[in-house]
């Protein structure tokens, strides 16, 4: 298969965990590619995502690795072959790479998680909220720019509908329910979509309101991506250069306790649509 020059995070992480079944198993770059029949070179761009392999010899590299996890390595099978194109490509040439790569992590997910102190869920915003925090980057985007940003995050939204509809929790914090960002009527509108997202079946929103006192990790808003096995879930940071994506095993540890203390500390799911509506009708009598 013909080599890529610019890799996704998908095909680099295919590269990263083949490299690590390779170092596991104690063999050099060199005493692999031999065992392979390959070259060094061609070794080298594989682990860097740079050259596309297909299933089988994914799973014969395994077997040179002698892994033992069949659920593992059938799971890295799945990421192999060729970039398939999405509807995020279009968006290559506008937008950091992080944003696609983004994209296309959630279009591959199992389940979707994530947790918000200040603002709401990406994937649950309205399109007058999402244009209202584009209209706050630092440094200020060009109309169009904001534009390619909007119609990109609304895209996004589709993992949450239809028949491959990704499972998707959410904790956010009372403060984020509680910005007014656009406006009292766009406040008032995004909570009221809040609320119908709520309901969707394989979508879950809990609150945790101020009156929780402490609760866990930092307030850095992330979300958890988690793929077909848990060695293969990513964490999304939002920073202000950008995305962050983290995969070591002890940061992946880390987010997942803060998501399962954070969801105890939450309240019900339907104490937190009475809750999202409260907030809402104070909006409005305001």
């Amino acid at each position: 298969m013909p080599p890529t020059t610019i890799p996704t995070l998908r095909q680099q992480r295919l590269g990263t965990e083949l490299r690590k079944l390779r170092q596991r198993a104690g063999l050099s770059s060199t005493e692999a590619a031999s065992r392979l029949g390959v070259n060094q070179a061609r070794m080298s761009m594989i682990e860097a995502g740079k050259y596309a392999v297909g299933a089988d010899r994914v799973r014969a590299m395994a077997g040179i690795y002698t892994c033992p996890d069949q659920e593992f390595v059938e799971a890295l099978a799945a990421m192999t072959g060729g970039r398939a194109r999405g509807w995020w490509d279009e968006y290559r040439e506008h937008l950091p790479a992080t944003l696609t790569d983004l994209a296309e992590l959630e279009h591959h997910a199992r389940e979707l998680r994530a947790v918000l102190t200040i603002h709401i869920p990406a994937l649950l915003q309205t399109t007058d909220h999402a244009r209202a925090l584009f209209g706050q980057v630092v440094p200020q985007l060009r109309a169009h720019a904001v534009e390619h940003r909007l119609s990109h995050r609304i895209k996004r939204q589709a993992v949450l509908f239809g028949e491959h509809a990704r499972p998707y929790s959410a904790i956010i914090h009372e403060a984020a329910l509680r910005m007014r960002f656009g406006g009292r009527d766009t406040a008032r509108a995004q909570l009221g979509h809040l609320i119908e997202m709520s309901e969707l079946g394989n979508v879950s929103v809990r609150v945790i309101p101020f009156e929780q006192g402490d609760f866990p990790g930092n307030g850095q808003p992330f979300d958890y991506v988690c793929g077909d096995v848990p060695q293969l879930d990513t964490v999304q940071l939002d920073v202000h250069h950008g995305c962050e994506f983290l995969d070591a095993e002890a940061q992946l540890q880390k987010y997942r306790t803060v998501l399962d203390r954070m969801e105890r500390s939450a309240l019900t799911e339907s104490a937190s649509r009475d809750f999202i509506h409260h907030i809402a009708r104070g909006i409005q009598d305001t």
